[in-house]
């Protein structure tokens, strides 16, 4: 019995590893206990934009 793991031996363990961790980033991504965290970070981009005054009429006055 060789003692030695074969480099296909390897590359599949890695395999099994990377999709053990693609299974669980997916499920951890789409679990609805963090949709309101998820909700909150897709907003950040526009944290830093100033927010329209709310007291100017902007509606149209076409008719």
């Amino acid at each position: 019995m060789e003692s030695e793991m074969s480099t296909g031996m390897i590359r599949g363990l890695g395999t099994v590893v990377v999709f053990i961790a693609f299974v669980g980033l997916a499920l951890w991504v789409f679990s609805g206990k963090r949709s309101a965290q998820f909700a909150e970070a897709r907003l950040l981009p526009f944290a830093d934009e100033p927010q329209p005054d709310i007291t100017e009429d902007t509606r149209s006055t076409r008719p």
